[in-house]
């Protein structure tokens, strides 16, 4: 009995000694301090007009309604991530409600790579270049009337990528505007959420999830910033849709490739934030996850924070340009 308690203390005393080494909750703790300061930050930037691409995508959806009245809900939509109310903003304010509950990670190394990605994402640089989205999605709608912005003209764009360059396609793919939906013949079509569905009519047809995978534009979103701006839930989705549409080719003895194997030609003028982050195809991979000897060390160029410099974000034309 008593050799059989002394096994028990002894292994009661050793996980208490590796439970002392790791320091995963902590940084994880700090983390979300962090993240919650630089969104309050970047909140109070916004209002007050200090992220340049949130100034360009008001000006840019102002300007275009009064031209064309018709998309003027579609374009206030747009216009409110501008804002903190806009869906990217309010998505990063959410996934970092949701990283407090440890129930939502598969573990801790998840977790903790989580609080980072929202911390990451909320610096003023990286979201600047996050907003090239919906604003070069104004400037398309306008028939180039209003420069693109971080990103080369929509038609070298179309011709470097052999890519559709439909209205409103830079969002595709971005769980903060849609998402896939796979239909009773097992083909998945991507559904716009809300207004954005108004895109719907100024495209040839449904997205289809096969024919985007192959023919994709560019975008910032899908080619640079999905490592930052995607939860482990979203990725675990969109990884799902494509499993699921590689497996029904195989089935078919066709070979089907990942929408993010290869990244697009397209961006400019990035910010040094953008230019460090990790590759867009990284994301959901279940190696992300693995625990590894290095998974509790951090070393980032984001480990201070970075000043907004306007000069990093600079349109690749005027605001209005002359026909």
């Amino acid at each position: 009995m008593a050799r059989m308690l002394l096994g028990v203390l002894t292994v009661i005393l050793a996980l208490s000694l590796t439970g002392c080494g790791d320091d995963r909750p902590e940084k994880i703790t700090q983390f979300q301090t962090l993240a919650q300061q630089r969104l309050n930050t970047l909140a109070s930037m916004l209002n007050d007009g200090q992220i340049r691409n949130a100034t360009l995508l008001t000006q840019y959806s102002n300007i275009l309604a009064k031209q064309k009245p018709d998309l003027a809900p579609l374009l206030t939509q747009l216009a409110t991530d501008a804002t903190p109310n806009g869906p990217i903003y309010k998505s990063l304010d959410r996934r970092l409600v949701e990283s407090k509950n440890a129930a939502n990670f598969v573990d801790l190394d998840q977790q903790l790579s989580e609080v980072k990605n929202i911390y990451q994402a909320g610096d003023p640089s990286l979201y600047n270049d996050m907003l090239s989205d919906p604003v070069n999605v104004v400037a398309d709608m306008s028939n180039g009337e209003l420069g693109r912005v971080n990103a080369i003209s929509r038609e070298a764009s179309q011709l470097a990528n052999s890519a559709d360059s439909s209205d409103g396609n830079q969002l595709v793919g971005n769980p903060s505007y849609g998402n896939w939906q796979t239909g009773s013949n097992g083909m998945s079509i991507w559904a716009w959420y809300g207004m954005y569905s108004m895109f719907s009519n100024l495209t040839r047809g449904p997205v289809y999830y096969d024919r985007w995978s192959n023919g994709r534009n560019y975008s910032y979103y899908n080619d640079v910033g999905r490592s930052r701006y995607t939860s482990p839930k979203q990725a675990s989705a969109q990884n799902s849709t494509y499993e699921r549409t590689k497996k029904q080719f195989n089935s078919q003895g066709r070979k089907f490739d990942s929408p993010y194997a290869k990244s697009r030609t397209g961006g400019a003028s990035l910010s040094r934030q953008s230019t460090s982050s990790p590759k867009a195809s990284s994301v959901g991979n279940k190696s992300s996850y693995s625990k590894t000897k290095s998974s509790s060390k951090y070393n980032s160029t984001y480990s201070k924070d970075s000043s907004f410099r306007n000069s990093s974000s600079r349109t690749t034309r005027s605001v209005r340009r002359g026909k």
